[in-house]
């Protein structure tokens, strides 16, 4: 007779059997594998993405199911190439749909209103995009959003008030679009990051959003109010008196206007008068004195001239100037300070932002800058336009009366001392390469710090390379890039070996153009040691190792070379390309993981492809010295000369003979560092 416990050994064998057979796996309704398949359809893409009916949907590239794996919660396609307009009645039958990525292709025109319909939409990345028009009203129904990052469009028209609906928002990004008008006041207390630089807003900022940092809203002409200066002079905006506007034009918002003057006040305004008149009469003295030491003066309009600039020198604790006569490094004052009422306006600003010490006041002349002939007077009254807003300050360009153009650059939180600041512009000074722009002239105050520039009206190989990619734009061809890539490296290479300065803050946007395509110059060096230390990453160029801006080295400036190699290559910012908060790559890994998965051709620049650039070795032969470069060991990454011959042996027929001084300039490094860094590239390293 059987034992009783066959049969339940029996069954336990079955339960095994069972739990070890495959199940069949979960599928999200076919309702969502239609919406995504009827998207791919409609949306030409550059980039094969292998979604296809044979394989499972929650297995297809950028597709990611819940952990039940019966629906889709999130849609991440950066950088795939996608050209055209969301086609409607697609990604918003999506209905669990959380995160939606589509940045760095090329989508046109607006967001479909079904998308903005998503009940459980978190995030929405659609950065560096072609998007047009205004932000749809319709995004204000989207509650449950956290992040929402439109940077980088061509989207227009003002900021909805309604996006304080979006109670749940933490990241808001607008930048880098044409948005217009006054910023809303938004309000939500969980938004920790917002960003509307580099649009044409105008009006104050809201007090409910002074609290972020001046990035967040540089690059808007019209915008004022904290964190940004008050609207007025663009190097010195004038500190409003007690009570008054920025503008000198009456009294503040919320003063009162019909309160009476005090006695003490009008005491203030008698005493203030006698000594105007004082001042007025010592001007007429000076006046005097100055004609009869002339032999005889100009009458009439020349003397009150006069008299204005004796009085704007006495106000900057100066003698009075002489026609053409100039005092040590600074530009000789002009006879005709011009302007009227305007005119001293800048001369009272220059006394107020140069302090009590009158070498304060002056414009200090360094290596050839002193072959212009303007001084602070004529910066002061010159024509300025806003170039751009960088990690160290504001770049304008000014045109003076003369018609000298020069590019001035504002500093903002410079942490040192007169003196040390002195000996740093005088280093800075003597550096002359024509692939490095030289600082020409200095100011510094109490309350200012500014440099001037020669101006170079190119602009800046960002620009050529990123700005509005489309119709009416020639791309930067393959022959220019590597140029550009020459004449950085050459730069780098002798600010390291004839002058041993680390440059910085190697990037694009200061890498600025000359008509002579291999003389592109490095802009807006060694100004880091300027600082306070800072552990920022520097939009994407600054090395791994460094924690501390102000102790940068070699290998750091080579790494952020190797970074703008990759640029050159692939057509990406890195400053696009690093953490926006949807777990997407920095460029050196996002190049690697693609280089490591063998699709090394999908790295190169789409229009690089598109002009039929017939050079992919000279390409991939590149993209090993970037790779080199950008190697996470510094003692790997190979010298700035070293990099300069293994782009000059690259592009022979680009750009690529040498002149015996940049030869010499260039190729000065040691036996030991050569055996180091090593002449060969090694292949792209694997993270």
């Amino acid at each position: 007779m059987p034992s009783p416990r066959a049969p339940l050994a029996a069954l336990a064998a079955l339960l095994a059997v069972a739990a070890l057979a495959p199940r069949a796996a979960a599928e999200p309704p076919p309702s969502e594998r239609s919406a995504l398949l009827a998207f791919l359809t409609a949306t030409p893409h550059e980039r094969r993405l292998g979604w296809n009916t044979s394989t499972p949907t929650c297995g297809w590239v950028g597709v990611t199911c819940d952990s039940s794996g019966s629906t889709v919660v999130e849609v991440r396609l950066p950088g795939v190439g996608i050209v055209g307009a969301i086609p409607p009645g697609t990604l918003g039958r999506l209905t669990n749909l959380r995160v939606l990525s589509l940045r760095s292709n090329r989508v046109l025109g607006s967001i479909p209103d079904d998308v903005l319909q998503l009940p459980n939409l978190k995030a929405l990345f659609l950065q560096h995009n072609r998007l047009s028009g205004a932000i749809p009203p319709g995004i204000a129904r989207l509650g449950g959003l956290e992040r929402l990052v439109l940077a980088h469009n061509n989207l227009s028209g003002p900021i909805p008030f309604a996006l304080n609906n979006l109670t749940a928002l933490r990241v808001l990004r607008l930048d880098g679009n044409n948005l217009s008008g006054s910023i809303p006041s938004i309000s939500i207390p969980a938004l920790a990051v917002f960003n509307v630089s580099d649009n044409s807003l105008n009006g104050s900022i809201p007090k409910s959003l002074s609290h972020f940092p001046r990035d967040s809203f540089a690059g808007n002409l019209q915008l004022c109010g904290d964190p940004l200066p008050p609207c007025g002079s663009p190097f010195f905006p004038p500190a409003p008196a007690p009570g008054m506007s920025p503008a000198g034009g009456g009294p503040m918002p919320g003063s009162s206007k019909k309160r009476k003057l005090s006695g003490a006040a009008i005491a203030g305004i008698v005493v203030g008068a006698v000594v105007a008149g004082l001042l007025l009469l010592i001007a007429i003295v000076l006046c005097a004195v100055s004609r009869r030491r002339r032999g005889g003066a100009r009458e009439g309009p020349k003397a009150a001239t006069t008299s204005a600039a004796a009085a704007a020198a006495a106000g900057r604790g100066q003698p009075p100037p002489a026609s053409g006569e100039g005092g040590g490094m600074t530009s000789s004052s002009k006879e005709d300070l011009g302007g009227g009422a305007s005119g001293s306006a800048a001369a009272v600003a220059a006394s107020a932002a140069g302090g009590a010490a009158g070498e304060q006041s002056r414009l200090v002349f360094v290596g050839k800058g002193a072959g212009y002939s303007f001084d602070l007077e004529d910066l002061l009254r010159a024509s300025a336009e806003v170039l751009g807003k960088g990690s160290v300050g504001t770049s304008y360009k000014a045109v003076l009366e003369e018609g000298t153009t020069v590019v001035v650059k504002r500093l903002k939180d410079v942490a040192v001392a007169r003196r040390e600041f002195d000996a740093h512009m005088e280093a800075l000074g003597r550096v002359e390469h024509r692939n490095v722009l030289p600082v020409r002239a200095y100011y510094f105050s109490k309350d200012e710090k500014l440099l001037v520039y020669d101006y170079l009206p190119n602009g800046s190989l960002s620009a050529m390379l990123h700005g509005s990619r489309g119709s009416g734009r020639t791309p930067l061809d393959w022959e220019a890039r590597m140029r550009s890539a020459l004449s950085a490296a050459r730069g780098l290479a002798h600010l390291h070996t004839a002058h041993n300065l680390v440059h910085g803050n190697v990037k694009a946007s200061n890498v600025l153009l000359r008509p002579d395509p291999d003389a592109a110059a490095l802009s807006d060096f060694s100004l880091h040691q300027l600082f306070a230390p800072s552990s920022t990453r520097a939009g994407g160029y600054r090395a791994p190792e460094v924690v501390d801006s102000r102790r940068l080295t070699f290998k750091s400036d080579v790494y952020s070379l190797g970074v703008l190699l990759l640029e050159l290559l692939t057509g990406k910012s890195p400053a696009h390309a690093s953490l926006e908060g949807d777990g997407t790559l920095d460029l050196p890994r996002w190049v690697q993981s693609v280089v490591r998965e063998e699709w090394t051709a999908e790295v190169f620049d789409v229009e690089l492809v598109r002009l039929g650039a017939s050079a992919e070795e000279e390409m991939v032969a590149l993209l090993q010295v970037a790779m080199a470069c950008v190697a996470t060991v510094p003692d790997a990454r190979p010298d700035a000369p070293d990099v300069v011959r293994m782009i000059e042996e690259i592009g022979a027929g680009h750009g690529g003979r040498t002149t015996t001084e940049e030869s010499e300039g260039v190729r000065g490094t040691s036996e030991e560092e050569r055996s180091r860094s090593g002449g060969t590239p090694p292949a792209a390293p694997t993270p």
